[in-house]
């Protein structure tokens, strides 16, 4: 990357953090969750799914299974009636019961508020351990990277990669770690709401003035 290629995108980067904020000035997580642990379960589900199924699904989940410690000991066939709804069901319980297994026999019941303590955990990757980092204890470790915001920083010219872990390198390196969190929660839900994969509608968006739509 040049120097002055460098500076172009992180002015860039600047206006969109920007615009973003002044679009969505309050957005969070939209996951419901009271705890670390219920947040974990609840993005794990998330996975292939739409946080308002999920956010259906977990008022009787979290009645049944409170903590990790009660998860740990879940018959199987229950935990996955229970998520069956949120898609992939079989792989969500195998993730759900090793990570609360470990978090108990390493962490004493506990969610671990650390990136490469909660990587660690069976089906916990980067892009979780950030959700719940940024979301659960304000720490920004990194950007979330799902499919929204892997489509927009492409979109918006912010990156060229396609890897998950290779955009978020490239958005830590553009934008303050005070703005990772927020920018994220902004990012999806623009996606969610404005850029859409299929029919981005550029007529209605609060970047359209500094977005040079990449593929679109």
């Amino acid at each position: 990357m040049t120097g002055h290629h460098n500076q172009e995108l992180r002015a860039r980067a600047a206006a969109v953090d920007a615009a973003l904020t002044a679009t969505y000035p309050a957005a969070t997580c939209e996951l419901s969750y009271r705890s670390p642990y219920e947040l974990l379960v609840a993005t794990i589900l998330s996975a292939q799914c739409t946080d308002v199924r999920v956010n259906m699904v977990t008022p009787a989940l979290f009645a049944r299974f409170p903590d990790a410690t009660a998860l740990a000991g879940a018959d199987r066939a229950e935990l996955e009636e229970l998520i069956r709804s949120t898609g992939f069901f079989r792989n969500k319980a195998t993730s759900l019961l090793g990570m609360a297994q470990v978090v108990v026999e390493r962490h004493g019941g506990q969610i671990p508020a650390d990136m490469d303590a909660l990587t660690a955990l069976p089906g916990v990757g980067r892009k979780t351990a950030n959700v719940v980092l940024g979301t659960a204890w304000g720490l920004a470790t990194g950007v979330v990277v799902d499919t929204h915001v892997s489509r927009l920083s492409q979109r918006l010219g912010l990156t060229r990669e396609r890897n998950a872990e290779k955009i978020e390198r490239d958005l830590m390196a553009l934008f303050p770690p005070s703005s990772w969190i927020d920018l994220s929660h902004r990012l999806i839900l623009h996606g969610r709401r404005v850029c859409q994969a299929r029919k981005p509608a550029c007529d209605r968006c609060s970047l359209a003035a500094i977005c040079p739509r990449i593929g679109v």
